[in-house]
């Protein structure tokens, strides 16, 4: 389940700047004519480097929330 957030600086649940940092392993196969396909990936390291508010900009005032229940639609 993903991550959710909240601006408590503007109430923003919608809208954000989310920078990852992922390190994986993949196995990439080549065609003979040189076309890639990358056939599996697995996640080995994430870390979340930052998450900024679209709206106001701010990055100190996001928290995570809970998740919205299923078929609930967010107002903001």
């Amino acid at each position: 389940m993903a991550t959710r957030y909240r601006c408590t600086a503007c109430g923003n649940l919608t809208r954000f700047d989310v920078v990852v940092t992922r390190r994986t392993r993949e196995f990439h196969h080549y065609s003979v004519g040189g076309e890639l396909e990358v056939e599996n990936t697995e996640l080995l390291d994430e870390t979340r480097d930052s998450v900024i508010c679209r709206w106001c900009g701010h990055g100190d005032a996001v928290e995570e929330t809970a998740p919205a229940p299923p078929g609930h639609a967010d107002l903001a």
